[in-house]
């Protein structure tokens, strides 16, 4: 009998089957002195934050394969860097609106039923996205729509997920589930796109958006098998009362925010980082340009695949840093060696050289992200966190779409190099100047 579903804080430490050495004095086993370095799998011991975390595994790679039709389509019907950028606009609105709106939801309601009715909403979506592809509509503006109806989905689930890892595992193995969590998304983002490039000319474009609809599916049920998430602070409230005190609840997660003065330095940090070195809008226009001697379609797929597999070795060694205090110094520092990486890839000629930035720029993300993650969840109460979660979630997946939107204006005016560059160069600045300070730089976690 699974006892997990009704004993989801099970925190209790698990024995260990180790036996105690003879000798005392003797070397430890090599393998212990590789374990500091390698991925930290303590959160993986909780039953209830295993299933939440392999619930993702499954929808990794496929909303990747969605996340590079959706813009490879867009780019084939207009031949333009700029439409790309405009249509991941037109979600920023229902991403932002419904990702404040549902982080505050899932501090008021019971976060495991929020997450199936989110994720059911990603698939149906997924699934009218691979009609219209099937169907040869060759429709931006419906394509627009369905993106914009799935990020209002993706802004109710994110938060909702987010804000239930600390309910699964204790305080100090957050940072070690923020990295794992990281690991399993830079992994489908790393297969995800190199997939889509090796699949296109096989089964076509369409065919991308529903292996992502089967995918979605098979996370659905994970969730399903999830333990109840009820508020701790208060009764769960019902649907109805939820929504209409839904807007007061994110204004005082506003406030809350405004008087903890690093957690609004870490949501600037992420801003200037992808809102000024995102590149990606112009990765179809450099895959039919700069690196189409190498193959379009398999260019395109390994500058999708590049930054997700710096951001798995990332993960993979997060040992060597998931226990460092100064969390606020290894978000600045992260920061700056991704605009660094960012530079690097706007200045390379080759393909390879590119990917190499790129890669590097990929491990800088994952280190951000984990301590940006890692503030957000030790310096909030359990009350605060899905409204905070709902801000990170638009700060982190809305970053990049003004991002697509200001690079493919810019790469189309200026071309995407010198784009590139420019965007890389402003994040080492803006992030410097905000090391002089000492609020978010002595930050300890």
């Amino acid at each position: 009998m699974d006892t997990s579903r009704t004993d989801p804080d099970d925190r209790r430490p698990r024995e260990h089957a180790e036996h105690v050495r003879p000798n005392a004095s003797a070397p430890a086993p090599r393998r212990a002195v590789w374990r500091r370095f390698a991925m930290d799998t303590r959160p993986l011991r909780r039953p209830a934050y295993r299933r939440l975390w392999t619930s993702t595994i499954v929808t990794a790679v496929g909303s990747q394969l969605t996340a590079v039709a959706v813009p490879k389509q867009i780019y084939d019907i207009t031949g333009s860097s700029a439409w790309v950028g405009w249509a991941s606009l037109a979600g920023l609105v229902p991403l932002a609106v419904f990702g404040l709106w549902g982080g505050a939801i899932a501090d008021l309601v019971d976060r495991r039923r929020l997450l199936l009715v989110s994720d059911c909403g990603i698939a149906a979506t997924s699934l009218l996205l691979w009609a219209q592809a099937a169907a040869g509509l060759d429709s931006v503006a419906l394509l627009m729509v369905l993106l914009a109806v799935q990020q209002a989905f993706f802004g109710l689930e994110s938060p909702t997920r987010n804000a239930s890892v600390s309910r699964l595992v204790p305080g100090d193995e957050i940072a070690a589930a923020a990295a794992l969590g990281s690991t399993v998304s830079g992994t489908g983002m790393l297969a995800g796109p190199l997939l889509a490039g090796a699949l296109i000319p096989v089964i076509g474009l369409p065919t991308l958006y529903l292996i992502d609809v089967i995918a979605l599916c098979a996370a659905v049920w994970a969730v399903w098998l999830l333990p109840a998430l009820p508020p701790l602070h208060t009764a769960a409230a019902d649907t109805r009362s939820a929504l209409r005190s839904a807007g007061r609840e994110v204004v005082a997660g506003f406030r809350y925010m405004a008087a903890h003065r690093v957690l609004m330095l870490s949501f600037l940090a992420d801003i200037i980082a992808m809102v000024l070195g995102m590149p990606r809008a112009l990765f179809p226009q450099l895959a039919a340009e700069t690196f189409a001697p190498y193959g379009e379609d398999l260019a395109l797929g390994l500058l999708y695949a590049a930054i997700p597999v710096g951001a798995v070795l990332g993960g993979l060694a997060s040992g060597t840093y998931s226990r460092v205090r100064r969390h606020g110094l290894m978000v600045i520092g992260s920061i700056v060696a991704w605009g660094v990486a960012v530079v690097g890839f706007g200045l390379s000629g080759s393909l390879w050289l590119a990917l190499v930035f790129l890669a590097a720029g990929g491990v800088a993300d994952m280190v951000s992200m984990v301590f940006r993650n890692a503030i957000m969840l030790s310096a909030a109460t359990d009350a605060m966190r899905g409204r905070l979660q709902g801000a990170f979630t638009v700060v982190v997946a809305g970053g990049p779409r003004v991002a697509d939107a200001l690079h493919g204006v810019a790469g189309s005016a200026f071309g995407p190099r010198t784009a590139i560059v420019a965007g890389g160069a402003a994040v080492i600045v803006c992030m410097l100047a905000m090391a002089v300070p000492p609020s978010l730089r002595g930050h300890r976690g």
